[in-house]
C-alpha cells in the first residue's frame, strides 16, 4: 500500500480517463489514483471491465453512449471525429477536484461545479498534433480528406485547454508540447513505475535474446527492430499485441519470436533474462525502459523524446539518432560489446518510483487547489 498524503483523505475527487480498454501505462497511473482516492467515480468514453484491473473496476465507472455500440472496445478509434461531442455526456457531480488523465479528450470532461481541474497530461491529443501520419497513413488523398477533421480536432483541443486549471506533464518533452500547442505552462511529474516489483533476477547474465515490450502500433516503430534482427539472426523476443501484429510477424525471420500478450509476471521474467531491451520509438515518457532498468538491464533506444530523460548514455543505455534498422543495429552491436553495471542501471530507475510520483503530484494538487500560478 502506498503512503498517500493525509489531506487527500478528505478531498472529494472525480477522475476522468480517455477510455478503459486495457492496462497500459496510462491505466497504471489511473490505478494508483484509484488507490489514492477510493471513493472517486471514474468518467470515461468506454469501459471494458474484463481488460481492466480490479482496483479500477471497484470504482463507479460512468461511460458515454459509445458504450452501447457493438464491438466498440475494438473499433472505438474509428469514432475519433465525434469524441468532442461525446465527451460532453460526462458531467461529474460535486467534487473539490477533477483529475483527468488524458492523451485525447478526457481534459474536455466538464469541471464539477465549484471545483478545480488538474490535468495529468500524457500528451496533447496525439492523433491530431503528432504521429497522425503513423495512425492514418501517408496516402495523399486520405491526407487531404483528413486535413479539415484534424484541423478541427486541434482547434477543439486547444480550446479545451482553458477547461484546465493546472497542467501536469509526464515529461519535459510533453511540457514543451503543452507550451507550444496550448500556450500553457505545466508542472513535470514523471509517471510511477513499480520499481519494488521490477527487480534484478537471482541469477546474473542472460539467456541469449534481446527484448521488445510494446503495443504493436505504427508509431512505436517496432518494424525497425524486426527488420534489424531478421537480418542479423540474433534472437529477439517481441511481447505485445496491436494492429501491427500480423504485418510484423509476416516480415520477421524465424529468430524473431512473437509472444503476444503476457502477464506482468511473465514480462518480469523476460526483463530479467534478456541481454538488453530495444526501444525504437519516440515516446512521451516510456515506462518500459524504466522497468527494464529496474531489473538491471541496459536499453538501446531512439535518442529523442521521453527516453532521453529516463536513460543515461553509456551508463544505462545507448541511443541511436536515426530511425533506421541499420542505425538501431549499430547501437545494439555497440551495447553488446560494452560492460554494464546492473546496480548503476537499477539506481537510475529508482528515481521514478510511486513514492516520487505521489510527492510530485501532491505538490501540484496543492497549487491547483490554491489557484497558484498558471500551469
Amino acid at each position: 500500500m502506498n503512503d498517500f498524503p493525509q489531506e487527500w483523505s478528505t478531498l472529494r475527487v472525480a477522475l476522468a480517463h480517455d477510455w478503459l480498454t486495457g492496462m497500459r501505462g496510462g491505466e497504471r497511473v489511473l490505478e494508483l489514483l484509484c488507490e489514492a482516492f477510493p471513493d472517486a467515480p471514474v468518467h470515461t468514453l468506454i469501459h471494458k471491465p474484463a481488460a481492466i484491473s480490479d482496483v479500477i473496476n471497484r470504482h463507479p465507472v460512468h461511460t458515454t453512449g459509445l458504450q452501447r455500440l457493438p464491438a466498440v472496445s475494438r473499433t472505438y478509434r474509428y469514432y475519433l471525429p465525434i469524441y468532442p461531442w461525446v465527451v460532453r455526456q460526462l458531467r461529474p457531480s460535486a467534487a473539490d477536484l477533477l483529475i483527468s488523465t488524458s492523451h485525447c479528450v478526457a481534459k474536455g470532461v466538464a469541471r464539477p461545479a465549484g471545483g478545480r481541474h488538474l490535468c495529468y497530461c500524457f500528451t496533447p491529443m496525439r492523433y491530431a498534433w503528432t504521429f497522425y501520419a503513423d495512425y492514418f497513413g501517408r496516402n495523399p488523398l486520405k491526407k487531404a480528406l483528413l486535413k479539415p477533421m484534424l484541423a478541427g480536432l486541434r482547434r477543439w483541443d486547444r480550446q479545451q485547454s482553458a477547461n484546465v486549471d493546472r497542467f501536469v506533464a509526464i515529461s519535459n518533452h510533453v511540457r514543451r508540447r503543452i507550451q507550444a500547442y496550448y500556450g500553457r505552462d505545466a508542472d513535470v511529474v514523471y509517471p510511477p513505475v513499480d520499481t519494488a516489483r521490477c527487480t534484478p533476477g537471482s541469477q546474473p547474465g542472460h539467456d541469449g535474446f534481446d527484448l521488445v515490450v510494446s503495443a504493436l502500433v505504427p508509431y512505436k516503430r517496432i518494424d525497425l527492430a524486426v527488420a534489424a534482427y531478421s537480418q542479423s539472426g540474433y534472437p529477439l523476443v517481441v511481447v505485445g499485441t496491436g494492429t501491427e501484429f500480423q504485418r510484423l510477424q509476416a516480415m520477421a525471420a524465424p529468430n524473431v519470436k512473437f509472444c503476444g500478450w503476457q502477464s506482468d509476471a511473465d514480462i518480469l521474467a523476460y526483463y530479467r533474462r534478456c541481454r538488453l531491451l530495444v526501444f525504437p520509438g519516440e515516446e512521451d515518457f516510456g515506462i518500459v525502459p524504466v522497468e527494464a532498468q529496474a531489473c538491471g538491464k541496459p536499453v538501446v533506444a531512439f535518442g529523442k523524446g521521453g527516453a532521453t530523460e529516463t536513460l543515461i548514455e553509456n551508463e544505462t543505455a545507448l541511443f541511436f539518432q536515426e530511425q533506421t534498422a541499420d542505425a538501431l543495429w549499430a547501437a545494439v552491436t555497440a551495447a553488446a560489446e560494452q560492460e554494464w553495471d546492473p546496480d548503476v542501471i537499477r539506481r537510475n530507475a529508482e528515481q521514478f518510483s510511486p513514492a516520487a510520483f505521489i510527492k510530485g503530484l501532491a505538490a501540484s494538487i496543492r497549487h491547483c487547489l490554491e489557484g497558484a500560478g498558471d500551469a
